[in-house]
């Protein structure tokens, strides 16, 4: 009988993490399979749809230089490569949404959006009816096991660690999911890529959103959407006072310094942002730094056991989780760091710790200002 534990599809896009964790498992003597995800509009010659490929000198996993990358890391290992469209699910869930939040004032990460709903939701599904038991990507996160439960760690180098974009995995997805890259550095996984031969070996990784890899989301948005969040509005002060013009609400976020074109006697930071009035309110820096919030749509990868936990909390990939108090009340939770935190930007994710281990999450819905 065919074992379907040994049969893996590897989430390939033509980097070198992805394509290093194929070589591993490979060597490790599973039956591997390369699945690149594509993203595409309709009418074009890949399953019905063009690639959506965006004229840049950067890496991106969504441009036909990335699928042709992991056609030939496939064929150099010796093993099956195949495309598969996800453009109507991809457009729906991750980029509509990312567009909506922007509109709203709001500033998601489509990268925790796209991990739960379509590497680990749509692909995973796919992969599961196509016969492969395990389905494994070179994300820097571990996976264990404690008393019949899944676990979702920290990687085991903690520069490289994503395990902040994977906070909304649960317990069905994690059962049926591998990262063989867990405990290794990126100049380690850049020495395996040379010795397994892959051309990928040098090749740079991708920095931003996979869509936008030069960054520019308000021209992204501006030309996919016709909304009122391009409407030029006032940049005011925490009183009201009107200190001048903005472009549209897109192009700003909490804690944004450049770009705002304000003579001021000190730095001025956009510390609010209120799309209902196509207002933006700016501040000092001291008026970006705030210590509590809500959060909605909370998610654990095992169920939590208190109503009132102690742990450490990041509010963005970048930030250094802290110390907080998370107060639980069925899908919103209420987040109190011990010390007030920069930047706490809705749409976001606040992802709970407890040391290396990821607990679970929310949407940042709503800043608490002690000053209101």
């Amino acid at each position: 009988m065919e074992n379907i534990d040994k049969r893996v599809a590897v989430a390939m896009s033509g980097g070198v993490d992805s394509s290093v964790a194929a070589a591993l498992l490979k060597k490790q003597g599973y039956e591997v399979t390369g699945i690149t995800m594509c993203f595409s509009a309709p009418g074009g010659p890949v399953f019905g749809g063009n690639l959506l490929h965006l004229e840049t000198k950067k890496p991106s996993c969504c441009g036909l230089a990335g699928i042709e990358d992991a056609r030939r890391v496939c064929h150099s290992l010796g093993i099956r490569h195949y495309i598969l469209n996800l453009n109507k699910d991809f457009s729906r869930q991750v980029i509509g949404n990312f567009c909506r939040e922007y509109l709203a004032g709001r500033t998601p990460n489509p990268c925790v959006r796209c991990n739960q709903l379509i590497k680990f939701g749509v692909l995973l599904k796919k992969t599961r009816k196509l016969g492969f038991g395990i389905l494994a990507t070179g994300h820097y996160a571990r996976v264990s096991k404690k008393d019949g439960a899944y676990c979702l760690k920290k990687a085991g180098d903690l520069k490289k660690d994503q395990s902040y974009f994977l906070y909304r995995l649960n317990q069905a997805q994690l059962k049926h999911v591998i990262f063989p890259l867990a405990g290794m550095t990126k100049p380690r996984v850049r020495q395996l890529a040379s010795d397994f031969g892959l051309r990928v070996a040098e090749k740079n990784d991708s920095q931003e959103v996979c869509f936008l890899p030069e960054g520019r989301y308000g021209d992204f948005i501006k030309s996919t959407q016709d909304a009122a969040g391009f409407r030029p509005g006032n940049f005011v002060d925490r009183e009201g006072n009107i200190l001048g013009r903005h472009r549209g609400v897109v192009f700003y976020t909490i804690g944004q310094r450049h770009g705002i074109g304000i003579p001021a006697p000190h730095p001025l930071y956009v510390i609010k942002i209120e799309a209902g009035k196509n207002r933006v309110v700016l501040g000092g820096r001291q008026e970006v730094y705030k210590r509590e919030f809500i959060v909605k749509d909370t998610h654990f990868v095992n169920k939590p056991a208190k109503k009132k936990i102690e742990i450490k909390v990041r509010i963005r990939y970048n930030h250094k989780e802290a110390p907080a108090v998370v107060y639980l009340d069925k899908q919103k939770c209420r987040v109190v760091f011990r010390r007030p935190q920069f930047a706490i930007t809705p749409g976001q994710s606040a992802v709970f710790y407890d040391k290396n281990t990821v607990l679970g999450g929310g949407i940042i819905q709503k800043i608490i200002d002690e000053d209101d």
